[in-house]
């Protein structure tokens, strides 16, 4: 790491200069000042931070290059408040707005205006008509008022989830670092980062590697990454190069900023201020609810005009007297009360909190309610090996010189038992490399802890080292990691990267008492196979040096392949003697100075790191697998290490030949045998299209190796590119979000990098993989669930009811069911009773059919339909009319003394007064009422399983359990009850007590529609190929 900041002060024991304190109350009172500007240019324009030298940082923010901030100075400046960007205000008429006429509440609105106009002027004001109207009022206010709490919830529950993760920042405090929590950062703090943070606040940087780059996508909108330096590049706080700006990442290298902003005060603070309130953005079900209410809304609205227009055109002519216009058009608002299922909007709403509730318990967070529903038609998972398939609990297991190796156990024991413990002298060097080449750093406040439960903040492979390196003491070698660190001086590093596959560091000791030439070494650790090349001699175990050697290169080759095939990663272990680095260099020149020294290098030795696999990986890829997901690994280790871990949990062994056929948007079918595949990073550079159909098209376990990041993200998009693949793809680290970005839904680990997180979806905060399979699955549910709910509400709520209007306007019959009562049906029966289909268990097979096509697979297509119209819709509502008929003719009206009556229905009628004819019609409305309520519970019953029969998966008991549909089943019972005793229903809409058979008949129905549904899936299930199965929704 350049270290271009002065040393100013006098060390830690000295404390902080004077000097360095000396602007602190100017500078405070300048941001104090600078908060409430308005303007943004005028902000940023006030930002001078990055036109101040290093020292000036300093001095003006009163902190220190080593020692930082003291803790009086922390406690003073804590009181300007916690590092937080505040929301962006809300509009809350705009949202109320939404909540009165959104979603159907349009259609009541319509209908409320109509009945008020039936009222007065165009008919005789009828307690009937007035009773409809604060109905629909009702309506409105309970809808709004739901949507409302729906929405209120939705939110709390999103941010309970998100508060789930904890932001973390490193600082350096009275000269120790320390990891705290980012709302903790207060103006002054030194600020370490390294690749994959996110910056926790706005921060002129003071130290910076050469290969620093930055992440500014989510503030600029620019995806380039942006080259990071000490000095001003511009004189725009926003284009200048030197300054780490809040909510950006770094993406590469390592660096230290001073803090000169936070919270509101930063940049983009500024910016969420300006920006006012943040747009609305339709999730991916709430898209397809959206087009179903727009279809839904039109159908309902032709068909009331076509019901109007064949009054004033048709019945009124010619047949006067059988209609008013007043009564005309509240009958025909049935048809738009008919068509809307009011409990829909509401059960996507509840399916998605519930769903994001559910997975909030297994601490898997949920950033977009639009992946719950993409979770279900994941095809493909691209998964990560380390930290991802692994436990990312690295940990030294063995260690090789020339000529011998070790294990990690046996280091002490083997050096005492020597006769000579200098013919280890290689351990001091080795020792050295693991400690002073690494880019892990331990937080200063569990420095008390035991080495193994210390935290530590760095990458797993560095944790590893950093861990064995504080561990190893060798007292015969002068083996001790205690005075390490104080005896030498990092004077330039290029940290590791997946490019480079190597780091570099440049160290040399300090208060040397003589001009040594051994002072200045260049430590280098990295991937075998790149640094092998690089190495032209070998140290012994005794510490001597000799030419490396073909015989050497295949022993080491040797080693690496075997510790791979044991799922180690290997790491060589490199020095060079180097001269001392001319002071007035610029990063870029001493990094540049550096590739020319990659030369000649000595190999001290190999280190086996282990990585075992996570426990609960093997079993859930298989149900991964088993509900027709495919598993592919994607990473940047080596080969063998890869294939062990992919042997035990992937599957994938070696390539397999295929016919040579065009695989263009397909993908194998089920007859295929399993088809394994390994492709390193060069391979994947080289295919061509027709090799990528091939690919995709062919192959069930693939193994992609030694792959770069932009490669990464290569392979994600060849896969979406091809049939109707939706690519989910899990990491941890910096090099994996590009492809996190590029995938459908990316799954980030909670333990990864702040960049990870930051681009994926879905965040596993314990870490744990098996939490997949359950998101997968309850993705899956939440669509089979609104499935369901949408076949329930369009059967009752809109086909019985629009038949009622139908046989009203078109056979001249009376109105099976009034206005209120289907308007009473679609808001309390209806709704109470398919809510509780969204609390559903998953089905048996839920996780063995194959993904949903998002592009194909529609929430209602044909099969849907005709299942909805000429098989449940053909049960229910004849079994409602024949029930009006059987009372009819019981009153002694026969068939065709009902229907085509029209206006004839008047006194006299076949020698009943009209008071008769209208008691009838009223207590026959009551019964196709209870008819509808009572059949929709067999209907209820029957779509809680698509396939699987009632006995086996009931709502009573078992584990499928769900008392919300006996809850339903009573609820709507109930509400009939009410309706239709009830005094003052009975006075203002003209309600009836029914006869007791009335009561009983219906359920008959309700259990025949159970058990012809019973029969049908009984074919299904027993003959999956017929005719029948392939009709089934």
């Amino acid at each position: 790491m350049s270290d271009t900041a002065p040393e100013s002060g006098s060390g830690k024991g000295d404390g902080i200069q004077i000097s360095y304190r000396t602007l602190s109350g100017r500078v405070e009172e300048k941001q104090t000042s600078s908060r409430s500007s308005p303007d943004l240019a005028d902000a940023t324009e006030n930002i001078d931070a990055h036109l101040l030298t290093v020292d000036e940082v300093y001095t003006r923010y009163s902190s220190h290059p080593t020692v930082g901030l003291e803790l009086a100075a922390v406690r003073r400046r804590e009181r300007d408040g916690k590092n937080v960007i505040s929301p962006p205000p809300t509009i809350y008429w705009k949202k109320t707005l939404n909540y009165i006429f959104g979603g159907f509440n349009f259609l009541m609105w319509i209908s409320l205006i109509l009945t008020i106009l039936s009222y007065e002027p165009l008919g005789p004001p009828v307690p009937f008509t007035l009773g409809i109207a604060v109905l629909l009022i009702i309506v409105i206010v309970v809808s709004a008022t739901f949507y409302a709490l729906v929405d209120w919830n939705a939110n709390r529950i999103m941010k309970s989830i998100k508060s789930l993760i904890a932001h973390e920042a490193a600082v350096i405090r009275d000269g120790n670092q320390q990891i705290i929590k980012a709302t903790d950062i207060v103006v002054g703090d030194v600020a370490v980062l390294n690749a994959g943070d996110r910056v926790p606040a706005d921060m002129r940087v003071v130290q910076a590697s050469s290969d620093l780059r930055f992440d500014r996508s989510l503030l600029t909108g620019e995806s380039e990454m942006v080259p990071g330096a000490l000095d001003a590049t511009s004189d725009n706080a926003l284009e200048t190069r030197n300054l780490a700006l809040t909510s950006t990442f770094v993406v590469q290298g390592t660096c230290h900023g001073v803090v000169f902003a936070t919270g509101d005060r930063t940049v983009m603070g500024r910016l969420v201020k300006m920006s006012g309130e943040t747009k609305f953005k339709l999730t991916t079900i709430q898209r397809e609810m959206w087009f179903f209410t727009k279809i839904v809304s039109c159908i309902a609205f032709f068909f009331f005009c076509l019901s109007i227009l064949l009054y004033a055109v048709w019945l009124r002519t010619s047949y006067p007297g059988y209609d008013t216009p007043s009564s005309a058009i509240v009958n025909s608002i049935g048809c738009l009360t008919a068509f809307v299922p009011q409990g829909l909007p509401i059960c996507v709403a509840l399916s998605l909190t519930v769903v994001a509730r559910r997975m909030a318990k297994r601490q898997v967070l949920v950033k977009n309610l639009a992946t719950i529903e993409t979770l279900g038609c994941m095809s493909v998972l691209c998964s990560d090996k380390t930290g991802t398939l692994t436990a990312g609990k690295m940990m030294v297991e063995n260690i090789a010189f020339l000529d011998h190796v070790f294990g990690v156990e046996e280091i002490n024991e083997r050096v005492t038992k020597a006769s000579d413990p200098a013919v280890f002298s290689a351990f001091k060097a080795l020792h050295h490399i693991a400690r002073l080449c690494n880019g892990a750093r331990f937080d200063a406040t569990t420095n008390h802890l035991p080495v193994q439960d210390r935290t530590i903040k760095g990458d797993p492979t560095d944790t590893a080292l950093l861990r064995f390196s504080e561990a190893l003491s060798i007292p015969e070698l002068g083996v001790n990691a205690s005075t390490l660190q104080q005896d030498h001086h990092k004077k330039f590093e290029i940290p590791f990267n997946s490019s480079n596959k190597w780091m570099l560091s440049v160290v040399s000791r300090v208060n040397t008492a003589e001009k040594n030439v051994e002072s200045t070494w260049m430590f280098v650790k990295g991937a075998p196979d790149v640094l092998f090349p690089s190495c032209g001699s070998v140290l012994q175990s005794d510490g001597t040096v000799v030419k490396l050697r073909s015989t050497a290169r295949q022993r080491f080759a040797m080693l690496q392949e075997d510790w791979s095939s044991r799922g180690q990663r290997v790491l060589v272990l490199c020095r060079k003697l180097i001269e001392e680095i001319k002071t007035g260099l610029t990063p870029n020149d001493v990094e540049d100075l550096m590739y020319m020294e990659m030369c000649d290098l000595t190999l001290v030795g190999l280190i086996g790191i282990c990585d075992p696999p996570r426990p609960d990986v093997s079993a859930s890829i298989s149900i991964i697998r088993r509900a027709g997901v495919r598993v592919f690994m994607v990473t940047g280790d080596f080969k063998l290490t890869a294939l062990t871990i992919a042997r035990q949990d992937v599957r994938a062994a070696a390539s397999e030949k295929v016919s040579s056929k065009d695989y263009y948007l397909t993908k194998p079918s089920d007859d295929d045998p399993i088809r394994s595949l390994v492709l390193t990073g060069e391979d994947v550079a080289s295919l061509t299209s027709f090799d990528w159909n091939v690919i995709v098209g062919a192959y069930t376990e693939i193994v992609f190796v030694r792959t770069t990041p932009d490669q990464k993200m290569r392979i994600v998009e060849e896969i979406k590119a091809r049939g109707d693949n939706t690519v989910a793809v899990t990491g941890d680290g910096v090099n994996d979000a590009p492809a996190l970005k590029a995938a459908d839904i990316g799954v980030a680990m909670g333990s990864g990098s702040d960049v990870a997180k930051e681009a994926a979806a879905l965040i596993l905060l314990n870490n744990d993989f098996a939490s997949i399979p359950v998101a997968i699955e309850l993705g899956r549910l939440v669509f089979d669930n609104l499935k369901k709910v949408t076949l329930y509400l369009m059967l009752g709520g809109s086909y019985a009811q629009f038949m009622a209007i139908l046989a009203n306007v078109l056979l001249g019959m009376q109105l099976p069911l009034n206005s209120y009562q289907q308007t009473c049906y679609s808001i309390t029966n209806d709704v109470i009773m398919s809510i509780s289909l969204m609390y559903e268990k998953p089905e048996w097979d839920l996780m063995q059919r194959k993904p949903r096509n998002a592009g194909t697979d529609r929430l209602a297509d044909w099969r849907f339909f005709f299942h909805l119209f000429l098989f449940y819709g053909l049960m229910l509502w004849p079994c409602a009319m024949a029930m009006w008929f059987l009372y009819m003719n019981q009153q002694g009206l026969s068939f065709y003394k009902v229907i085509l009556t029209f206006n004839q229905w008047e006194d006299g009628w076949q020698g009943y007064t009209l008071s008769q004819l209208t008691h009838f019609v009223d207590v026959g409305q009551g019964i196709y009422y209870v008819t509808v309520a009572i059949g929709q519970c067999g209907t209820l019953l029957s779509v809680c399983n698509r396939r699987v029969s009632i006995l086996h998966s009931n709502p009573l008991w078992g584990p499928h359990r769900n008392l919300l549909v006996l809850v339903g089943i009573m609820g709507t019972i109930l509400i009939c009850i009410v309706n239709l005793y009830g005094a003052g229903f009975q006075r203002v809409f003209g309600t009836m007590p029914i006869p007791g058979m009335f009561w009983g008949l219906p359920f008959t129905f309700a259990l025949g529609i159970l058990l012809m549904d019973e029969t049908r899936k009984a074919i299904v299930r027993n003959y999956p190929k017929s005719f029948i199965a392939w009709l089934a929704w």
